[in-house]
């Protein structure tokens, strides 16, 4: 038991920043273009993809002895998709105008590559509370990133965080058109990978400079 819940809390930080999806693999980089222009949209598409990826990962860890190998794949295809139009039911009938926006995306949940990703690289050869925080921990990552990118985004763009307006936004602000368009989204998302990058090189190598000389 001490093994397994070590287990899962590694599974948890490295899926966070040392294995994060987008910056260290980029991956999944389509929600980020699509659907980041304001916070709350992205906001509920993280959700959703945290709910999918972390349940996919914890059921297909649950199943992994039941499952045949020939027809892995299509089961964890099924598993997701399931999960995934829970998120698409909730979705329309507590926020039908946000769902008109991102409906479409919702679906495409089903074809994200970290959650089959996770689920072939980690659910089927590990417990489920390990799976579980694997998978929360990729889509937690995962959503940082995007939330990040909505952040700048949706300012530049619109003048509003969450909708509301900046201060004084008639008096002064511009809106960067760019920022609306999937463009925006691009050359924002590679700024940040480009800084998590950098920061991550400069403390590989502060690490490797303490370590004594073999």
């Amino acid at each position: 038991m001490p093994g397994t819940a070590a287990q899962a809390k590694k599974a948890l930080v490295t899926e966070l920043w040392d294995d994060n999806p987008i910056f260290r693999q980029v991956l999944g980089i389509c929600s980020a273009l699509a659907v980041t222009n304001l916070m709350f949209n992205t906001l509920l598409m993280c959700l959703g993809l945290i709910w999918a990826t972390a349940l996919t990962s914890a059921t297909v860890s649950a199943l992994r002895s039941y499952i045949p190998p020939r027809v892995r794949m299509i089961a964890q295809v099924l598993i997701i998709a399931a999960y995934v139009i829970v998120v698409d039911i909730v979705f329309r009938a507590q926020f039908p105008d946000v769902h008109r926006a991102i409906g479409p995306y919702v679906g495409l949940i089903i074809t994200n590559c970290i959650i089959m990703g996770r689920a072939e690289a980690f659910a089927i050869k590990n417990p489920v509370l390990p799976s579980l925080l694997d998978g929360f921990g990729a889509a937690l990552g995962y959503s940082g990133v995007l939330m990040l990118v909505a952040l700048i985004r949706e300012p530049l763009g619109f003048g509003t965080v969450f909708g509301l307006p900046l201060p004084a936004r008639e008096a002064w602000w511009h809106s960067w058109t760019i920022m609306i368009m999937p463009p925006g989204a691009f050359f924002v998302l590679a700024l940040i990978v480009w800084a998590a990058r950098a920061r991550a090189m400069r403390l590989d190598a502060a690490k490797k400079a303490k370590e004594p000389p073999k």
